[in-house]
This record gives structure tokens, sequence and C-alpha cells, in this order.
């Protein structure tokens, strides 16, 4: 047990929860003890709050006992950001799941952490509006979990990511104190952005238990087009040519010849063998302009050498398009290596080419195979890894991340993009901020979590 007073924890949260609110078989608790990250560690109690005031008082009693305390929504980080390392208390918000509401004259949604990214978007949609935010896994992931991580998703070429989006924020603080952070208008600077500041901080500065998100009213179209090239350096040269024509994509993906050999039965065309390099690109707006549009992506791909390119004829066409490209994680997850490990980095886009042939070189020095797909348009490339545990060396493995790692920083990019720096991430914090930023920013967990409680462990090494 990793505290020793687990009878008052026990009986405090079942006091405040129920028998129905708490989990605390070790068969029920176990299942939150890991993300899509692939790293588990057993928590010692799920508890399942139904209420803003359920959860100060949660937060607490967690603090008053100095027991850890992890928020959770769907669990698909893929940098642990949601394994409690230290045990303690899983908060998981998949009873705060309620839409609160949808103003059409604010272009706002109030919503609650454990809203399932999809299904806003689908309510939304009802009333002819739009949130753009849409990481691959929104079917099943929550708007608090991308509020935690900062997430992205393809549109973010055009629309930015959930931090664009994010008005104001209600949290519960580590001494279970409620406060509203932002604005509920559409301008508003008073103070400093704290809003902000939780947006990405991994459950570590305090926890969401609403938010406000603005809104865009929905295009009126959408084109979709696929292409194929012989190469990837001539689907970059396709995307380049888009921005200096003028066009903004909303959506610019791309696949790799190894990630499009594993989803390629799932697109709606035959895929030569010819083939190195996938596209998948959208644009949108009103009916005239997305006709426009199109006809200018087309004349890229083609000045680009494209060996293919598709039009969806419909929204059937498509979605199945779409389910092929966020299908990729699944079917790499079933090629029978026994570790995946995925990046997020992120370059410039001017710098796409050589962090994609700087992989190809340094993938036959290792006993790995590299699959990168993600997103073109805005330089955030996933860079899967994958091997057998017993063909690569720990030390190998590491010294592979960190070269992938330099490399993009030298190319002026990011060692995340989208899914936050968790567990994984955090030994390779250091290549990018400096000592002092990286201090800072220990004193600011420290303002907001004095006594370490909030999700402990995550992004700073210790």
């Amino acid at each position: 047990m990793a505290f020793l007073k687990k009878d008052p924890l026990e009986s405090g949260l079942k006091e405040i929860l129920g028998k129905e609110g708490l989990l605390c078989e070790k068969a029920d608790v176990s299942c939150y003890g890991f993300d899509s990250s692939g790293l588990e560690a057993e928590p010692d109690l799920v508890a399942l709050p139904e209420s803003v005031e359920q959860v100060r008082k949660i937060v607490r009693l967690c603090n008053r006992l100095r027991v850890p305390l992890v928020p959770r929504g769907a669990g698909s980080s893929t940098t642990g950001s949601t394994v409690p390392v230290r045990a303690g208390v899983i908060l998981c918000f998949s009873r705060m799941n309620r839409i609160l509401g949808i103003d059409p004259v604010e272009l706002t949604a109030r919503v609650e952490p454990g809203v399932v990214t999809g299904v806003l978007q689908e309510e939304v949609e009802k009333q002819r509006l739009f949130y753009p935010p849409d990481p691959a896994s929104l079917k099943f992931c929550t708007i608090g979990g991308n509020v935690a991580t900062g997430a992205g998703g393809a549109r973010a070429v055009k629309y930015g990511v959930t931090k664009d989006y994010v008005r104001s924020l209600r949290v519960v603080l580590s001494d279970g104190s409620l406060i509203h952070t932002g604005v509920d208008t559409a301008k508003g600077v008073a103070g400093y952005d704290l809003t902000h500041l939780f947006v990405g901080s991994e459950g570590t500065l305090g926890i969401v238990v609403e938010i406000l998100l603005r809104l865009l009213p929905l295009p009126e179209a959408v084109g979709t087009v696929a292409a194929l090239f012989c190469d990837l350096d001539a689907a970059v040269d396709a995307v380049t040519c888009l921005f200096i024509s003028g066009i903004l994509p909303r959506c610019a993906e791309f696949l790799d010849e190894n990630t499009l050999s594993v989803v390629s039965r799932a697109l709606p065309f035959d895929v030569s063998e010819e083939a190195r390099a996938f596209l998948l690109l959208e644009v949108d707006g009103e009916i005239s302009s997305v006709k426009s549009q199109l006809s200018a992506l087309k004349a890229c791909l083609q000045k680009a050498g494209a060996i293919k390119v598709l039009e969806a004829k419909d929204e059937k066409e498509r979605r199945r398009l779409w389910e092929a490209r966020r299908s990729v994680s699944p079917a790499l997850r079933g090629l029978g290596y026994d570790r995946k490990i995925s990046e997020d980095i992120c370059v410039p886009r001017r710098a796409i080419s050589a962090m994609l042939s700087y992989l190809r070189e340094i993938q036959p020095l290792y006993p790995v195979d590299i699959f990168s797909f993600g997103h073109m348009g805005d330089g955030n490339l996933h860079v899967n890894l994958l091997f057998n545990s017993h063909e690569m060396d720990h030390q190998d493995l590491e010294a592979l991340i960190k070269k992938i790692m330099k490399k993009c920083l030298e190319l002026g990019g990011t060692i995340s993009g989208e899914h936050g720096i968790g567990l994984t991430k955090m030994k390779y914090l250091g290549l990018e901020l400096s000592p002092r930023v990286i201090g800072l920013e220990r004193q600011i967990k420290k303002v907001f979590d004095p006594k370490g409680i909030l999700n402990p462990g995550k992004i700073f090494e210790e």
C-alpha cells in the first residue's frame, strides 16, 4: 500500500460518494492503472464524482491526508499522463459528462470534463455550429483530457488547437477551493492569463471541473481529396504549394510508405506498388469558395507529381477516407511487435522533409521499424517506433529517441506538439527548456500544489 492511512481515506470517500461512486476492489481499480502509453501502475482507489462539490470534498480529503490524486478522462494519453505512478486515488470524470449549455448567440458551449469530444461536435453541429479540435481519438477522448494535454488534431492547421477554444474554466485547487479563470465574454484581459496556464498542465496545477468553449459557425461545405505519391518529398512539395498559392487547408494529413501499407486495404481505391506517400487534404467554406480551393489544390497535387488523386464524391466516401486515417494507431498495434512508442514532434513546415529524411537515415541503425504519419499542414509528425523488447537494448532505445528529439530541436521544432509531457517525455524536457525556465515552472507547481498531491511525478524529473 502506498500510504498508511487507507481507512480514513476509504471511509471518507465512501461518505462523499456513496458505495456506488467508489471502486475499492483490485479487479476494479486495476482497470484504471494504465493508458494508451502502455505504462501502468495500480491505484489504491478510484473515485467517480458526479458534481463539483463532490470533487471539492475529495480534493480536500486527499490534501489533508497527503494522498496522490490523478485526474482521468478516457485514458487515451500516449505519454502516461494518467498513470498513477505513486498510487493514491484516480479521480475519474466519466460521470461528469454533461453538456451544460450551447449558446448560438455567444457561440459558446459549457461542458463538464467528461464530455466525449466527438459527442460535443455532433451536438453543436445540430445547431449549425462548429467545434474544430479533432484528435484522432475523438470518438472516446474527453474534453477534460484535451484541455489537460493541450490536444490538437487534423484541423489544427487552419483552426488551431484546444487552447485556442478555451474561454474560461472552473478549477478546484489542491486545497479544495474553487476558482473561475478567464472570461465568459469574447474579450477580457483582467490579470494574468491563468486559463491558459491550466491548459496543457496535465492536472498538475488544479482539477478542471467545467469548461467554457468557443465555437464557430459550421462551414457551409467541405471538400476532401486523397492523393498518392512516389516519394515523401513530392507530398511535402504539394503541401508547400498550397500555402504558397494562398490555400489554407483545414486538414493536410500524411502517411509514409510503411504506414500506408498498414491501412491500404481500408482506403476506397487501390494503392499502387510505387506509392511511397499518402496525403488526405480538406478545404472548407462557402460552396463557391470550396470549388475554387479544390481546383487550386488539385493543381498543386499535379504539379508535385501525384500518381493518383481522388476527390471524395459524397459523405460516405469522405468518412471512409477518415476512418482509414484514424485507424492507423490501432492497426500498428496489431502488427505483432511487443512495443510501440509514439512520439509527436513538431517542426516548421520548411523542415518536414529534413526531419523525415533523418528518420529514414537512422532507422537501419537500430532493430526498429519507424512508421511516420500525422499533420503535415502544421509540421506535427507522429513518429512511431515499433520493435520487440528482446531485440532492443533500453540504452539504445533512449539513445534513438534522444537523437530524434535533438534533430527536431535543431530544425527549430518542439518535442511535443499535442500529447503533453507526462512520464515518457520528461527526461527530454531539458533538451528544449533551459534550467531557468524549468525552475520557474517548478515554482509555479509549488504555488498551486504545495503538498504535491496533484498528479505527482509528471512533467518534471525528480
